[in-house]
């Protein structure tokens, strides 16, 4: 793609590898997860690129060997957190004057090296650090961050080639837009559960010529360290991105205070996210310009079945967008409707599916299902769990089971339940438990309206059936409850380039990451008239006597 005197490649996804028996990706990446286990890794802050270490050390284990020690993390104080901003700001000025394609060039080399000689570290750390299987994490922390960065670096000089048009008839004047950085520095709050988004959301706000403060959740810091020493590698100067690992509340503290905050970049719960808008709105006044609020939270996505849909297809994407990467994406599927027509069919399948699951530690590369990311969530989990077993309305009609005594599995469970409403139909779980609600496959209008209405989110859904006008129903009746729908499809997996990802309602402002929607909440644009010819006389013709 050209854009002045510049050419920017046009990016394809980066193709996902198989990690088959003998692979080499397979090879490299069991060598890597032995190499990460023999040692323990110190991992300090990075503040206006120096390495920076505290006196309080915080352990990493991996979440399905939690005796085992990967590596500890030196965590941050509130002066870290002023230091981080005060190495951003002073960064700003030479960074946002860089011209695009020196930016474009850094985040393009970052794409390559993890394509190349980092891929194996990256997914290794993130299969270590956050239980993924070899398959998930080629998906996330190679594909989708490669994908991340090179399409942005698309979308970025998109945006620069929007320009007012020039005049028909002569010139006269000049229109000419100026995308600008915002004015200050951006707080990117990374979650845990994809190293791809971890990655985005710090590197698409720098990549328009923002300074970043970045906090990851403690259980990714393991991966995003590997991050962190890939974008230096890729040539990022000192200061842009400032990676730190504070407490929430006291990076709040400091960071919400702050006249130069511009910005924040979050994913994670949509509590986090409402206590930091109301806190945002209440400091309002102490900024110098009105921030920039980005966040996609949660979700309690759906799959909705039509009588008419095909059951292996229907219980396809019940096994796959429930339970891979034990159903801890924002996007996995949570509530299934299915019609009494096919239900005894599709239990069948799905009982037979999840027997079939292995469950391990991610360095055995059969396990297809591994450990959830911590105590906290094991416990929340099993406690739902516990109170369906004691429920009469309620039956469990697979799973159940847990256990925590050497990592935090979680059995993928599934749940029936007689009343759509039940609390694990509404609440998000995050977690590898599904639950069903079988409903009268006359009454697919009505329960078009039951899914529209249980949930206060809106980030995915699916419909599955073979029926046309079904589907059409479906799509117009589920306007607004899921900001990515996917038809006779699990409702995960978006991908950059193609499913800009996003929800509104209580997921989200819908700002969809992996698009030039993303990139254009990071600039403040400046429209610049310049008149070639001005007028040297304040009268217009109609002041002149007839």
């Amino acid at each position: 793609m050209s854009n002045g005197l510049y050419t920017v490649p046009v990016p394809v996804n980066e193709p996902v590898k198989s990690y088959a028996p003998g692979s080499p990706e397979r090879i490299a990446v069991k060598a890597m997860l032995a190499e990460l286990r023999a040692i323990e890794t110190d991992i300090p802050m990075y503040i206006g690129g120096k390495e920076i270490r505290s006196n309080d050390l915080v352990r990493l284990a991996p979440p399905h060997d939690h005796k085992h020690t990967l590596g500890h993390f030196h965590k941050s104080t509130k002066e870290h957190v002023k230091q981080a901003i005060d190495a951003a700001l002073g960064a700003k000025p030479k960074w946002e004057q860089l011209p695009w394609e020196q930016r474009a060039s850094i985040f393009l080399k970052a794409a390559d090296l993890i394509a190349g000689p980092y891929r194996a570290k990256l997914n290794a750390a993130t299969m270590l650090g956050q239980s993924k299987n070899a398959y998930q994490a080629e998906i996330d922390s190679a594909c989708e961050i490669i994908d991340f960065l090179r399409f942005n670096v698309l979308y970025m000089t998109e945006i620069y080639k929007q320009q007012p048009p020039i005049p028909g008839t002569g010139f006269g004047v000049w229109n000419r837009v100026e995308q600008r950085p915002l004015e200050g520095f951006i707080y990117a709050l990374t979650p845990f559960n994809f190293t791809a988004i971890a990655g985005n959301l710090p590197t698409s706000c720098a990549m328009m010529g923002n300074v970043v403060v970045w906090k990851p959740a403690n259980t990714q810091v393991y991966a995003a360290n590997v991050l962190m020493e890939i974008f230096i590698k890729a040539g990022i100067p000192d200061g842009v991105i400032n990676l730190i690992y504070p407490s929430g509340t006291d990076a709040a503290e400091i960071i919400f205070s702050h006249p130069d905050f511009a910005g924040i970049h979050f994913t994670g719960s949509t509590e986090v996210f409402r206590n930091v808008w109301k806190t945002i709105g209440n400091n309002i006044h102490k900024y110098k310009s009105y921030p920039r609020i980005v966040g996609e939270t949660g979700g309690k996505d759906f799959i909705v079945a039509h009588q008419s849909a095909d059951v292996k297809v229907l219980a396809t994407a019940i096994s796959r967008g429930a339970f891979e990467f034990q159903g801890q994406k924002c996007s996995a599927a949570s509530r299934a409707y299915i019609p009494n027509n096919i239900w005894e069919e599709v239990k069948q399948l799905i009982i037979a599916d999840l027997k079939s699951f292995k469950i391990g530690p991610t360095e055995d590369l059969t396990n297809f299902i591994n450990a959830v990311i911590d105590e906290k969530s094991f416990d929340k989990l099993a406690s739902y769990i516990d109170a369906a077993k004691k429920d009469k309305n309620v039956e469990i009609i697979a799973g159940g089971n847990y256990d925590k005594s050497k990592g935090y599995f979680i059995e993928p469970t599934v749940i029936v339940v007689k009343d759509p409403y039940y609390i694990t139909m509404c609440e998000e779980l995050f977690g590898p438990v599904l639950t069903i609600y079988v409903y009268d496959a006359d009454k697919f209008e009505d329960i078009l309206k039951v899914v529209d209405s249980t949930s206060i989110y809106a980030l995915t859904g699916s419909i599955i059936a073979q029926d046309r006008y079904a589907i059409e129903l479906a799509i117009n009746k589920l306007r607004n409850s899921a900001g990515n729908f996917y038809i006779n499809d699990k409702p995960t997996g978006a991908v950059v380039g193609q499913q800009p990802f996003g929800g509104a309602r209580g997921s989200g402002t819908n700002d969809k990451a992996g698009s030039m929607i993303n990139l254009l909440r990071w600039v403040s644009p400046r429209t610049i008239r310049e008149t070639f010819v001005p007028p040297t006389d304040y009268r217009y013709p109609f002041l002149q006597k007839d």
